[in-house]
């Protein structure tokens, strides 16, 4: 049994090396494709959004009080509100519901 993990441990050392170095080393032009540009452009802003989504509606003790949190949160966001004002909205809407419903 303990050979097995070390065997795993490896094999995923292995390929988290080389995930990070192969385009590194195989990439070195300036890429010019321009939907590969794009995909790689959005790629960060998908994977936060992607870790972040589920979190938001499974925080709170009740989901809908999550789901009325980012609803309020895009809706001020579209409207130009900042960073701060968004996430104090957010906090205030989830303190209301959870408090009263």
């Amino acid at each position: 049994m303990t050979h097995n993990i070390y065997l795993y441990i490896l094999v995923c050392a292995g390929v988290s090396f080389a995930i990070r170095e192969l385009p590194l080393t195989l990439i070195r032009k300036p890429i010019r494709n321009r939907f590969l540009r794009s995909f790689l452009y959005y790629v960060p802003y998908v994977t936060l959004s992607v870790m972040t989504f589920p979190s938001i509606l499974q925080a709170t003790e009740s989901p809908a009080a999550g789901l009325c949190a980012l609803v309020f949160g895009m809706a001020a966001a579209w409207f130009g509100a900042n960073l701060f004002q968004v996430a104090v909205g957010c906090c205030g809407i989830v303190l209301i519901l959870e408090c009263f419903l």
